[in-house]
């Protein structure tokens, strides 16, 4: 594969700790889809992606039902997105992104987590201009021209398109993740996204030693463990 993008950890979980926190961070997320698009899946893109993604690192049906119930009723909690920017061991970059009912709080969060790991949190732009804000599809398939065709037919602005192992990778800019993912499943009958995201890509990789990848990780796991925080992301190799 060429470009490194993040697969997420909660497909990891094992703990009960760890799965609560994920089913809690999907139902979020769900949640604030819903609101923002409609409780239908089938209308609101958005939300079916979310969804697929609940479904692959198995958080229950009754999660995901509550969540879209709770988006039914009138008014309800108000969440707003927040990224933070910041420095990790070794020169590396990290950005973090977020869904609070309370900025203040996630702010004083997020900021306890890099002054622990004994790194820096930055202001706005500082590192995000070292990755690409990307929607990134991923399903089985090895026909690379035929995908590309019908994105190229359905004017998606493709960033970059590799086959490898039987799968096939789209990349597009994040504005372009509907138009892209509506034009793969009217060319592919029955398609499945293997990945079916929107994350930040590094546009380069950097190496840590042992002891800074140590200090990364910490950062992360810090952060991982905050109920705000949805993702995390960084570009060390």
């Amino acid at each position: 594969m060429g470009r490194a993008y993040q697969n997420r950890k909660e497909s990891m979980a094992k703990t009960s700790d760890m799965k609560a926190r994920v089913y809690s961070r999907y139902a979020r997320e769900i949640y604030v889809s819903a609101k923002a698009g409609g409780v239908d899946p089938t209308a609101n893109l958005s939300l079916r992606g979310v969804i697929e993604r609940a479904k692959r690192a198995q958080v229950p049906a009754h999660v995901i039902e509550k969540a879209l119930d709770k988006a039914k009723g009138v008014g309800g909690e108000d969440f707003s997105t927040a990224r933070y920017e910041g420095f990790g061991p070794g020169g590396s970059a990290v950005i973090v992104d977020c869904l609070t009912d309370n900025p203040n709080r996630t702010f004083g969060d997020v900021r306890q987590c890099f002054n622990k790991a004994k790194c820096k949190l930055g202001s706005p732009g500082n590192v995000s201009h070292l990755f690409d804000h990307s929607a990134i599809l991923v399903f089985a398939g090895d026909d690379e021209e035929a995908a590309l065709e019908a994105l190229v037919m359905a004017d998606v602005d493709v960033s970059d398109i590799e086959c490898d192992d039987g799968k096939i990778t789209v990349f597009a800019p994040n504005t372009e993740y509907y138009k892209a993912k509506q034009a793969l499943l009217d060319a592919f009958e029955g398609m499945e996204f293997e990945v079916d995201d929107i994350q930040f890509v590094p546009q380069a990789t950097i190496e840590l030693n042992e002891e800074d990848q140590g200090v990364l990780e910490n950062l992360v796991d810090l952060l991982d463990y905050l109920e705000d925080v949805q993702n995390v992301y960084h570009n060390a190799g």
